[in-house]
């Protein structure tokens, strides 16, 4: 009995968490309505039996259930038990009992019909059974024990049979109604996955290209002998990866586009939104695009009639012109002759084609989701996250066309006013002095006119400069005197500019190993950037560059940490919470290998004991889902202390997160949140950024920091795994992640035939995080296919289509990892 009590009780809960507003509406309409339909009443012939008691009992229930979010923090762990037994009371109790107490009639037949429509609505059919039968019997009761020589009025029972129809039908309709309804959803998701592997596949065949072309670069292998590779090739190399890494971020861009068309129609938050130069971002877009044949690009023409600025953001707006170029190039096989025309003028850009045209008829739609015109496979979405963008920049875009002779897209932007734009600019520079003023620049450049073009452009920033000409002069300098900056060209004679950086960060001149440097080139900016991370530069501004470009730059820099440090932890004491001893170990040794001193602790009061014992903590990182206090618990307890302690900078960890955890973490007060299986330099960065800004700042991390599922899973995450063979933790993936796997698989499969929903997700959840920290990447990504969907919407498939999905990973992925540990692990000295 207990446990089918225990089982509807889950089942009703998991119907409102996905729809909380529903009980809202619910305390609104009986809070209002009790009260004001007895009043009603005087109107009429005074009833038969007065029930003022009961309609104030059930005002004041409804009145708990509007006040909900006030409901004191011990209590709410009740308040879904509370609801339950409120709707009976207020529903099929009231309406049935008040309709027998007044001698039945049609009111009370009306009302008894309502009661039990709302009950419909307001559940699953398992509940509604159960509901009506507990609050219809209760009345009856209580009917019989009121009056014992009550008897049921004759009407009220004819119409029984209308009653039973009304909740039968009522049932199957919507039954019915919910079945279409997640037919529609998987529907949409089918679509959504067939988005992405359509639009995934150009990105994609950049990156086999660019690998095709790293591979004839690479010397052929040859057993104990070096092979050094020429200059040019050691450029081509750089420009495939930056080629490589430009296609991934195209993919990743994809996706984020089309789930932001599918769940989020909102605006674009204007928060990050600047001045940019038009004629600069075309320019950008046309060099960077990832051109599947270099020819491609002789066909485009960029034409300046005049630059203006726009405010927005550049990054989307890029990829609402590589949408366009994609889009047209698409179309070159079937027109040879083709050409792509830019036109920046007018606060306007046009891109025009003269490909095969687009008919009259079609253009009204061409803006609509998965509406494709002349591209098999296409979704449509591209065109919509265009008009998305454009409309959330306050412009717009439209199409113009004529069969078999062009297309136009015209994006118009609203005009910025000079003194809006003097004024950004202004704020840009004041804020770029308050952080340089007084520091020390070195200014490295061969060209004695572009050094004074450049200490020109730096003159307001309040910067003391000195100058070189060449790298060697560069290098004789730093070996003297202390610099905070190096703004630094890179093609200069005898110590180019790339080997200025190298040997500074190898410690060549140890007085300024750590000073910032920025690169200030006309090199191809996406290949530059590939390799300036490479030697460990710090910024990169393309030539010719603004005032205000530089000024963003070089503050930016020198508020960062420098390239050079890999320990950017030195010192710092972080406090890490999770109830996983083995998702611990990866984390704390990350924070170890970046100089970090780590608390561990495995549940949310023991974070709140150390810092209230005085223990010195510089920032702290939780686990969302921990036993006692969770994460987002401990972090509202930690913000509402009035001790010192309570703007730590707090970081939340989970292996699941959506847009609702992330919304809910932010409101609790973290600071970053970080999805596992975390990686070493994104959690060192997340937290040295937090460091430097203090609690409160900008929130770290969102749903795209998140990576996509790839569309083929390898068994294991190699580079994961390298990372845990450089700190020498192989042996404890063998005999602790390993065998922790195999239990949980084990308890798995006994959960699973008991039917037991909430323990096997707690399970699922425990797989999710420990496969992730053991770098079993396809288990991992196998069991948030199944967690994700019971988590979001309480749907599971039967144990049998996935158990032994999981099981067969499991065993293959135990197999792998002591077979790479055997590889990797050196053998001890004798």
């Amino acid at each position: 009995m207990l446990t089918l009590i225990r089982d509807l009780l889950d089942r009703y809960q998991s119907y409102h968490e996905r729809e909380p507003i529903m009980h809202w509406y619910a305390g609104l309409l009986g809070t209002v309505c009790f009260p004001l339909f007895y009043l009603l009443r005087f109107t009429k012939a005074e009833p038969v039996y007065d029930d003022l008691w009961l309609r104030l009992a059930a005002a004041g229930m409804c009145a708990l259930l509007l006040l909900r979010k006030y409901w004191p923090e011990r209590a709410r762990p009740y308040f879904y038990g509370y609801s339950y037994f409120a709707l009976i009371f207020t529903l099929p109790f009231m309406f049935v009992f008040t309709s027998l107490k007044n001698g039945g009639g049609t009111v009370a037949v009306g009302n008894t019909l309502m009661a039990a429509f709302f009950v419909i609505l307001m559940t699953d059919w398992r509940n509604m059974i159960s509901m009506l039968t507990l609050g219809f019997g209760a009345a009856a009761i209580a009917f019989w024990a009121s009056d014992p020589g009550a008897t049921v009025p004759a009407n009220y029972i004819a119409r029984l049979p209308i009653l039973a129809l009304v909740v039968v039908g009522g049932t199957f309709f919507k039954l019915a109604l919910e079945r279409a309804t997640a037919n529609k959803v998987r529907e949409a998701y089918a679509a959504i996955a067939g988005s992405i592997a359509h639009e995934m596949r150009h990105p994609l065949g950049q990156v086999h290209h660019s690998m095709q072309e790293v591979q004839k670069l690479l010397p052929a292998p040859g057993a104990w002998t070096t092979q050094p590779l020429a200059p040019s090739d050691l450029d081509k190399l750089y420009r495939h990866l930056a080629q490589g890494e430009q296609a991934i971020d195209r993919g990743l861009q994809v996706i984020s586009m089309t789930l932001a068309q599918v769940n989020d129609e909102r605006p674009l938050d204007n928060a990050s939104f600047c001045p940019c130069s038009a004629a600069e971002v075309v320019r950008k877009a046309v060099e960077d695009y990832g051109y599947e044949d270099a020819s491609l690009r002789d066909r485009i023409d960029v034409i300046v009639l005049e630059d203006f600025q726009f405010k927005g953001e550049e990054t989307a707006y890029l990829y609402v012109l590589f949408n366009l170029l994609k889009n047209a190039l698409y179309l070159v096989p079937s027109a040879p002759a083709m050409r792509i025309t830019i036109t920046v003028g007018g606060h306007a850009v046009k891109v025009r084609d003269t490909g095969p045209g687009i008919a009259a008829a079609r253009l009204k739609s061409l803006f609509e989701p998965f509406r494709s015109i002349g591209k098999e496979g296409g979704t449509g979405l591209g065109l919509r996250y265009c008009r998305r963008v454009m409309r959330g920049f306050g412009g717009d875009i439209t199409c113009d066309s004529r069969l078999g002779e062009f297309t136009e897209f015209t994006m118009r932007f609203p005009v910025i006013p000079l003194a809006q734009q003097e004024a950004y600019a202004a704020q840009v520079l004041a804020s770029a002095r308050q952080a340089l003023s007084g520091r020390r620049l070195l200014l490295v450049d061969d060209d004695a006119a572009q050094r004074s073009a450049t200490r020109q452009k730096l003159r307001m920033l309040e910067v003391s400069i000195d100058e070189a000409g060449d790298g060697q002069r560069t290098l004789e300098m730093l070996a003297l005197t202390r610099y905070d900056l190096v703004l630094l060209d890179l093609r200069m004679p005898i110590v180019d500019g790339w080997q200025l950086a190298g040997r500074i960060r190898r410690g060549d001149v140890p007085l300024n190993t750590d000073a910032r440097l920025v690169v200030y080139s006309s090199e191809p900016e996406q290949t530059a950037r590939v390799k300036a991370r490479r030697v460990g530069i710090d910024a990169f501004v393309a030539k010719p560059g603004s005032e205000v470009a530089l000024a963003r730059a070089l503050a930016g820099a020198i508020t960062q940490p420098a390239g050079v440090s890999q320990r950017l932890l030195e010192g710092r004491r972080i406090l890490v919470a999770d109830d996983s001893a083995s998702n611990r170990r990866a984390v704390v040794a990350f924070l170890g290998e970046a100089g970090a001193q780590v608390v561990e602790v495995d549940h949310g009061q023991a974070v709140l004991q150390q810092l209230m014992a005085g223990v010195e903590i510089d920032a702290v990182l939780l686990d969302i889902n921990m036993p006692g206090k969770g994460g987002l618990q401990t972090v509202q307890e930690i913000r509402s202390a009035t001790a010192a302690w309570s703007r730590i900078p707090a970081v939340a960890l989970t292996a699941h997160s959506d847009a609702q955890m992330l919304d809910a973490a932010r409101k609790a007060g973290m600071d970053g949140f970080l999805v596992k299986p975390v990686t070493a330099d994104v959690l060192t960065a997340t937290i040295s950024r937090l460091l430097l800004s203090g609690a409160g700042q900008a929130f770290e991390g969102s749903e795209p920091a998140k990576a996509p599922e790839p569309l083929t899973e390898p068994l294991l995450d190699y580079r994961r795994l390298e990372g845990y063979g450089r700190l020498d933790l192989l042996d404890d993936l063998l005999t602790e992640y390993v065998p922790e796997i195999q239990r949980l698989m084990v308890s798995l499969e006994e959960v699973a035939r008991q039917d037991d929903s909430r323990r096997l997700e707690d399970l699922l959840h425990s797989l999710l995080g420990l496969s992730g920290e053991a770098g079993a990447q396809a288990l991992h990504q196998a069991v948030r296919k199944i967690y994700v969907p019971m988590r979001e919407e309480g749907a599971c498939k039967a144990a049998d289509e996935w158990l032994p999905t999981l099981k067969k990973l499991a065993h293959e992925t135990e197999k792998q990892l002591r077979a790479y540990a055997q590889q990797h692990t050196v053998p001890p000295q004798v």
